[in-house]
């Protein structure tokens, strides 16, 4: 549990930005010299809501997959084919003709039914799902990764770059649409080249701390709502490592073998509270 403590502790240098409920930040990174595969997320939003984790098992036409959100909507995952995905809210885009937003649990959906960035990009086609107020990252454990955007009624793909990619809250197709430049990506790309020139090996905890000004310490909005980081979350797609820490505590963490999660034949809920 030591490893997984000191990745939290370095979530101390926070860095504040007008919008709570928008304030998200995902990687998607290789280790060149090992070649795994890392996923880190922030996801900011009202500390009041009802978060947690689902993990539901492997069926004969659908995959075992595990995500984390709330009132019954995948927020981001992970699925037993090393399919990752996660979402971040963007300025808004007009509607493309003949698509839409998702009428039903669209992640869950995509990790239930699709083993690669292709196969998601293909399901997100085939159901016309085209999503004017965010958008998309998937990878998976080939190293393939993508961030997908609806801007000017077209599909924008962002393959991955120098082994890494990086999604906060600005569209990647159209920066000048609001939330740019973004302090939070600055900051993450800078760590993550410290992190390289240190030379020392990098693994779960180090791709972590990239994320050291990503956090969002609590803090209340005009009507004296609270918002902040709900939760971190930290996956080796590789190894199939997972952690979480629920409001950026050392005390609130869940930490799975997602290779054994996955072979369990009942579900789970595993409701993020306080300790």
């Amino acid at each position: 549990m030591r490893k997984t403590q000191l990745i939290l502790i370095t979530f101390l240098g926070f860095l504040l930005i007008p919008n709570i409920s928008t304030a998200c930040s995902v990687l998607y990174y290789i280790d060149s010299n090992t070649g795994k595969i890392y996923a880190v997320n922030s996801e900011d939003y009202w500390l009041d809501v009802d978060a947690y984790i689902r993990i539901e098992p492997k069926s004969k036409k659908e995959y075992a997959r595990l995500w984390y959100g709330w009132e019954n909507f995948a927020q981001g995952g992970i699925n037993e084919k090393g399919l990752f995905f996660d979402a971040a809210v963007t300025p808004e885009q007009e509607k493309i003709k003949g698509y839409g937003n998702p009428t039903s649990n669209l992640g869950d959906n995509i990790l239930a039914n699709c083993s690669t960035v292709e196969g998601a990009l293909k399901f997100l086609e085939t159901e016309k799902i085209a999503l004017n107020k965010s958008h998309m990252m998937f990878g998976d454990k080939t190293g393939k990764a993508v961030i997908v955007e609806w801007v000017n009624g077209e599909r924008k793909l962002h393959w991955i770059k120098d082994n890494k990619l990086i999604m906060t809250n600005y569209l990647l197709s159209e920066p000048k649409a609001g939330n740019y430049p973004c302090y939070r990506y600055n900051s993450i790309e800078e760590r993550i080249s410290e992190m390289e020139k240190s030379g020392e090996e990098i693994n779960l905890l180090k791709v972590g701390n990239t994320f050291g000004q990503a956090g969002q310490p609590p803090r209340a909005d005009e009507n004296n709502r609270v918002g902040g980081t709900v939760y971190t979350s930290f996956i080796n797609l590789t190894d199939m490592e997972f952690v979480l820490s629920y409001k950026l505590s050392n005390k609130n963490v869940v930490k799975l073998n997602l290779s054994e999660e996955f072979l369990k034949e009942k579900g789970q809920k595993i409701k993020l509270t306080e300790k």
